[in-house]
């Protein structure tokens, strides 16, 4: 009846070399190889450096302006450019500019590597099956993981800043991206793609301009996942040296200081919310001027 009362475990010393080998095996890889992981990640901590830098020091009129421009180019709404133009005095009023541009920043470089990576890994797995059936378990593992999890291999690896925490950020939003491409493709009409091909088209032509144009509001609400995930990382990524809102939400929660971390909070709601309906209204917009097209 012992058998029933116990589970059955690895020895105990078993059990402890096997976490030593697996220890030992990663921290000889990161010697090996994390100075060069560094070097080859350099260009991108510059980059990120320079764009949080331009819009800090850049005078908040003509970083509002800007900002104005793209809302206004996503939405098409003089009441959500309004709308953000009041959100961003407040947080400037409110001190937190500096923290919300640095956060800008990185979900901003993290959105672009997300799509950038997430769409043509969407467009391998619509088309393959096999790639599709390797490929979700990984996306699986990367968006349910527990995100402290990631956070001890990424700095083993890259140490403290804001590279890992731009990894961190890209781990986490990227699934959605990839999942919602290779959703919305497969969705498209099979006899929409029958008349494609008897007309003539080949691969990318029925890629290019038949599935992606027709998989656009799905794939706009992948895009909008992912910022939206990518903004729920920041006070995460704060723990390892990312500058921006979550450095001071996490001092709130560390001294109990509830003012702080409910305006540093509603800020990000803010961009969240800002991000999410100019996402939604320029993706809504592109398939209105598909429907358009096709009308006439």
């Amino acid at each position: 009846m012992e058998f029933f009362d116990e589970f059955p475990t690895m020895g105990r010393s078993d059990l402890r070399d096997l976490k030593k080998a697996i220890d030992s095996g990663f921290r000889n890889f990161s010697r090996n190889y994390g100075e060069g992981l560094e070097d080859f990640f350099d260009p991108l901590l510059q980059f990120l450096v320079w764009f949080e830098r331009l819009l800090v020091n850049t005078p908040w009129p003509i970083v509002l302006a800007a900002i104005a421009g793209l809302v206004w180019f996503g939405a098409r709404s003089v009441t959500m450019v309004i709308a953000t133009i009041v959100c961003f005095m407040v947080i400037g009023y409110l001190d937190m500019w500096e923290d919300t541009m640095a956060t800008l920043a990185i979900v901003s470089v993290a959105t672009v590597i997300c799509i950038a990576i997430g769409l043509p890994v969407g467009i391998l797995m619509a088309r393959s099956n096999k790639f599709q059936a390797a490929i979700t378990p990984i996306l699986d593992v990367m968006q349910t993981i527990p995100s402290f999890v990631y956070l001890i291999p990424v700095v083993m690896l890259l140490g403290i800043g804001k590279v890992p925490g731009l990894i961190a950020v890209c781990i986490y939003a990227l699934p959605p991206m990839a999942r919602l491409t290779n959703l919305g493709i497969r969705l498209v009409d099979k006899e929409v793609l029958e008349a494609a091909t008897a007309f003539g088209a080949d691969y990318k032509q029925k890629l290019f301009g038949v599935q992606i144009p027709l998989a656009l509001p799905t794939i706009f609400a992948g895009v909008n996942q992912t910022i939206m995930m990518a903004l729920s990382m920041v006070v995460i990524a704060s723990l390892i040296g990312v500058a921006g809102l979550g450095v001071p939400v996490l001092r709130a929660v560390s001294n109990q200081y509830l003012a702080l971390g409910l305006m540093n909070g509603l800020a990000i709601v803010a961009l969240a919310i800002i991000f999410d309906r100019v996402s939604q209204r320029f993706g809504r917009r592109m398939q209105s001027y598909r429907e358009e097209g096709a009308g006439h």
